[in-house]
């Protein structure tokens, strides 16, 4: 975490000077007082001036579960629990509780939307420290349930291509699971995927072997 020191005639000045030079709260900081001011002889011979150091203490699951609970909050959503761990330098959030699918929303529409939201709002808060973090929403398990369904379609399909020789042109995805039928189907010998079209109607296709790839 970011710290810095800074002088003042007195410590609320000095602690005012560093919570501007970090661009902080004070609710987001430790403060020490390292000096306390001296008016010294006659109120100016040997004055010394206050001197703090403050350390920023943010921490990136607080900021993301203040945003979760209070976008729940808003659509009366009660006894919702958020876990979170860190997992392959990303920070992994799990919602739980009543009525996720409001949460999920169509092939995980609304979580994609929603994670992109709280990466924001913790990311803007961390950048005057020169820190970002990477995160992951997850909702009861939806998405290692829709990579589980993604992977068992792409083999599905593949078997549909190798059995009639013709392409298939799945229906539009997000990066992500793009990505995913990509990596299911990288390692078949007879299929090969790329995609093609305009974000966010971008779409895989699974296609012989024979055909020109463009896998991204």
């Amino acid at each position: 975490m970011r710290t810095v020191e800074t002088t003042g005639r007195t410590v609320e000045e000095a602690v005012e000077a560093s919570l501007e030079e970090l661009g902080v709260g004070q609710d987001d900081v430790e403060i020490e007082i390292l000096e306390e001011p001296n008016r010294g002889l006659f109120g100016i011979i040997g004055s010394k001036q206050a001197r703090v150091k403050v350390t920023v203490k943010i921490e990136p699951e607080k900021i993301a579960e203040d945003f979760l609970y209070s976008v729940v909050e808003k659509m009366n959503m009660d006894d919702v629990e958020i876990e979170s761990e860190e997992r392959e330098g990303y920070l992994y959030l799990s919602l739980s509780g009543e009525n996720m699918g409001l949460l999920i929303g169509r092939r995980g529409e609304t979580l994609d939307a929603l994670q992109y939201l709280v990466n924001l709002v913790v990311n803007k808060k961390l950048f005057p420290l020169g820190e970002r973090v990477r995160i992951i929403l997850d909702i009861e398990g939806y998405r290692a349930k829709r990579e589980r369904t993604l992977v068992n379609l792409a083999q599905k399909i593949s078997m549909r291509v190798r059995r009639t020789g013709n392409k298939v042109v799945l229906e539009p995805m997000n990066p992500h699971e793009r990505r995913i039928i990509h990596t299911a189907l990288q390692g078949d010998d007879e299929v090969q995927t790329y995609s093609e079209g305009v974000e966010p109607y971008r779409k895989v296709v699974v296609a012989p072997k024979n055909r020109n790839s463009q896998f991204h």
